[in-house]
């Protein structure tokens, strides 16, 4: 079975102050997370959908989900101090439902990129059932500096050889849970990126194609852009 695990725990204080947090945002009379369930709950391949949120919101994220029919629903899950301990703490409610962690897929993405299309989410789940380990990118499109200290440049990259990472990153469920234990073992608390601790386990991450329209509303530009586009 193919699990969506919907990261929606952040306080999103790059936007400044809110009085809610951004995945919450209720833009056209819908909260951006629901845009981002909704991709899921629409794909025929996906069985079942976890979020994971603040304690504050548990009750809100349950209410919505019945509001808007995301009925592929299967639970709430109260995250953690940072990403990585909240995608822990939804993995491990994936693994109480399921009856097959070896062959089950996750597919991991940011409530705050409201925009995943289909094709993503397809693409996503037949390349994971090749490669276990699965992470969407796009072509960095700007040349990249370098800058220790930003103060002066100190190398600039190849850019051919730069992407930008989104999500869904997708994973065998048993390979990612792997990867979790294994960082917590190694003292390691607030990795923000879950095919980082795949590659730590030694294991290849493939790469799948994105696109420009499935961004992270991060600021108050990209949430102008949002609106702009639907």
């Amino acid at each position: 079975m193919n699990y969506a695990l919907i990261v929606a725990a952040g306080n999103g204080t790059r936007m400044g102050n809110l009085e809610v947090p951004k995945q919450f945002l209720v833009v056209k009379n819908k909260p951006l997370l629901i845009y981002s369930l909704e991709s899921f709950n629409n794909n025929p391949s996906i069985k079942g959908l976890i979020i994971v949120t603040s304690k504050d919101y548990v009750d809100q994220v349950k209410k919505w989900c019945e509001d808007y029919k995301i009925n592929k629903f299967i639970d709430v899950v109260v995250g953690g101090k940072t990403r990585q301990e909240s995608v822990y703490n939804g993995l491990n409610k994936i693994k109480e439902v399921s009856n097959d962690l070896e062959n089950d897929i996750v597919l991991i993405h940011d409530a705050a990129r409201p925009l995943v299309d289909q094709e993503i989410i397809n693409n996503n789940i037949e390349d994971c059932l090749k490669f276990d380990a699965i992470t969407t990118v796009i072509p960095a499109s700007d040349t990249i500096i370098r800058s220790k200290e930003a103060d002066v440049i100190n190398d600039v990259p190849i850019r051919k050889e730069l992407y930008q990472s989104q999500t869904p990153q997708s994973f065998k469920l048993s390979l990612i849970l792997s990867a979790h234990e294994s960082a917590k073992q190694n003292g390691l608390d607030d990795i923000t990126d879950d095919a980082q601790l795949v590659l730590k386990l030694g294991r290849d991450v493939h790469l799948v194609k994105g696109n420009k329209r499935n961004f992270k509303i991060t600021t108050n530009d990209d949430l102008a852009i949002f609106k702009a586009l639907i």
